[in-house]
């Protein structure tokens, strides 16, 4: 059984693999990918997988844009962050889907589900287009929403901090961190999570373990492989590299 693993935050990947294990599932991990270019030229040069876990927001887009570029002739489990992702069309079309954090009973039946099915499941345009107007509803319904506080520990305890004094937020050794100009702190949220939350005007997620306060990018310089690097306030030995694949989009971003 070849698995293929389409995430973006090294955390989830890991917790799902292990979770796949707790369930007795066996199978034979055939790649972890976590951008929309690669998963379009992994399944250009491999076999087909016999299922794949897929994030819905990956690190340079929506994991949608994959089945725009290449077919895909596998059975497909949804993994999103977001409550409530066009429900209805899943259903519908028989595509499973996990919100995290997943839960071991919700993996579980997925997997039954799964394992009853012998056919591949293909998405057809018209479900891509419904799927992606409910993302681009729900995603202005959050911005529109501001989240403007965010409960984060300190000592042995939590406290709420303004949103707006954060100047960047990064995993680092499977813990979240947001730092503000005189303070760091812990965050029992993953990067997914936490992004899909923010508002897009204000934030950036420049690569799979970083977002960027607009307010807090102080200089902008090239870097290499068509790279740009970030100069930002309050670095603490931290380097702010936008990817590759989201440097264009970076770039308009700033504009705005």
């Amino acid at each position: 059984m070849n698995v293929l693993i389409i995430e973006d935050e090294f955390r989830a990947a890991n917790q799902l693999q292990n979770m796949l294990k707790q369930c007795g599932f066996q199978y034979h991990l055939a790649d972890t990918i976590d951008t929309v270019e690669d998963a379009v030229k992994w399944f250009q040069t491999n076999e087909m997988p016999n299922l794949v876990f897929m994030d819905i927001q990956l690190a340079d887009g929506l994991s949608f844009e994959i089945f725009q570029k290449v077919e895909v002739e596998a059975p497909i489990i949804f993994t999103t962050a977001f409550d409530q992702y066009a429900i209805q069309a899943f259903k519908v079309n028989s595509v499973d889907y996990l919100l995290k954090p997943i839960q071991k009973e919700d993996l579980q039946k997925a997997l039954e589900k799964f394992n009853k099915s012998n056919s591949s499941q293909q998405i057809e345009n018209s479900v891509l287009k419904q799927l992606l107007t409910s993302i681009q509803s729900q995603t202005e319904q959050k911005n529109a929403k501001k989240r403007n506080g965010l409960l984060v520990k300190e000592g042995a305890g939590f406290v709420q901090i303004n949103i707006a004094n954060l100047l960047y937020i990064y995993s680092e050794d499977s813990v979240t961190f947001g730092v503000t100009e005189t303070k760091r702190y812990v965050i029992d949220e993953t990067i997914d999570q936490l992004f899909s939350t923010l508002h897009q005007d204000e934030f950036y997620r420049i690569n799979r373990g970083q977002i960027v306060a607009k307010r807090a990018i102080q200089k902008i310089n090239p870097y290499f492989n068509h790279r740009v690097k970030l100069t930002v306030s309050n670095e603490r030995d931290q380097e702010f590299i936008v990817s590759r694949q989201k440097t264009s989009d970076f770039k308009a971003w700033m504009n705005q």
